[in-house]
């Protein structure tokens, strides 16, 4: 679920801005089709390419979270610790 959010998070602020997918994967440094799976939920981006693509956006990493975090169904439950 988490993936899925963040997907459409970064989906949101790329059409909001009128980016081309290929473009901002090209900014990001990442293959197109890299960047189509992580807007599907296909896949969790490292720490490392969520910062990517949150500067290639113009956008802070903290600021996608938040969008992602407001997108999560509100049954999902963050795991517990122990």
């Amino acid at each position: 679920m988490p993936a899925r959010a963040f997907g459409a998070a970064v989906r949101a602020a790329r059409t909001e801005d009128g980016i081309a997918q290929e473009t901002l994967a090209h900014m990001a440094g990442v293959e197109r089709s890299h960047l189509g799976k992580i807007e599907r939920g296909e896949h969790m981006p490292t720490l490392a390419l969520i910062l990517k693509i949150s500067i290639a956006l113009g956008r802070s990493s903290g600021e996608l979270m938040l969008e992602t975090e407001a997108r999560l169904p509100s049954t999902w439950q963050q795991p517990t610790e122990g």
